[in-house]
């Protein structure tokens, strides 16, 4: 994804502390495999985010669900959501991103905990709500939202035909909507194999090495690092934790500081992990520009 985190107004503060992620992901087997996602909703991954929130919001409103299926009132909320989208047909859309599966995309709206609820016309952020709300709240906020855009859209019958997408890569990102790392790995990897300069099979097979790694990670690694400030590989697994619990700009300055305290052969080794980090991001992101500059001062 290569568009900055919109602002969204003050910081969501939420019903759902999203440190639980790598516990999550393990439980269920695959972050996201024990709930999908429900008939008349979207699956935003990275690969379609672009397509399915901001485009398609030229067209009709869109309601970004941010969640987990870890928790019970994500759940309910879906649901919820899901029923009213039926029953309105196409007047908007409904879109869910599971922030156990794409967690990039949840810091792209600067999420730090779920349910929250984000709804979007002509590619702006409009409203917003946080935690779960009972069935005849959620239909009042609907209709004030197609009251306000009422007019302002294109609609979808004035959508263009979307283009056509590579059965492959079609298929390499269900798997990665699906939370099938292993088979998105394999489908991404065929592609880059055909094409090496295959930009989106790239980028997926970052994230996809992070999210393995981060999520086989214990949640406890950011305390276990601080308490052995010079061990290099407790500071890579509290690095990959700070990142996947979205607290990017202190898992840069962990491997900075660390940066900082090695030389030689171990220096090269935290330099190089962190620049793989800061690969993972929009190169513009504003943690990622203070991260470099903030390396390049501690290398030289």
């Amino acid at each position: 994804m290569t568009r900055p985190r919109p602002s969204i107004g003050p910081a969501l503060a939420g019903a759902v502390d999203l440190s639980g992620l790598k516990q999550s992901a393990q439980a269920g087997g695959g972050a996201g495999g024990d709930a999908p996602t429900p008939p008349g909703a979207t699956a935003i991954t990275e690969a379609n985010f672009e397509d399915e929130v901001l485009v398609r919001s030229n067209q009709v409103p869109v309601v970004v669900l941010l969640w987990s299926p870890r928790s019970d009132a994500c759940i309910q909320l879906a649901d919820n959501l899901a029923g009213l989208a039926a029953s309105d047909g196409a007047q908007w859309s409904l879109a869910m991103v599971n922030v156990d599966v794409a967690p990039r995309v949840a810091q792209v709206f600067g999420v730090e905990a779920v349910p929250t609820v984000v709804a979007l016309a002509a590619g702006q952020p409009i409203t917003s709500f946080q935690g779960p709300q009972p069935p005849d709240q959620l239909r009042r906020w609907v209709d004030s939202l197609l009251s306000a855009t009422a007019g302002k859209l294109s609609g979808a019958g004035d959508a263009e035909q979307p283009a056509q997408v590579d059965p492959a890569l079609a298929q390499a990102r269900e798997h990665l909507d699906a939370g099938d790392f292993g088979a998105a790995r394999d489908a991404y990897q065929t592609l880059l194999d055909a094409d090496p300069n295959h930009a989106e099979a790239k980028g997926a097979l970052r994230q996809l090495t992070f999210l393995e790694r981060a999520t086989a990670r214990r949640p406890d690694a950011p305390a276990i690092a601080d308490a052995a400030p010079d061990d290099i590989e407790a500071a890579f697994a509290a690095a990959d934790v700070q990142i996947l619990n979205q607290d990017v700009s202190a898992a840069f300055d962990r491997l900075i500081g660390l940066v900082r305290r090695t030389a030689g052969d171990e220096r090269a080794e935290v330099r190089t992990r962190l620049v793989e980090l800061f690969e993972l991001f929009d190169p513009a992101d504003p943690d990622v520009v203070a991260g470099r500059r903030s390396l390049a001062n501690a290398l030289y």
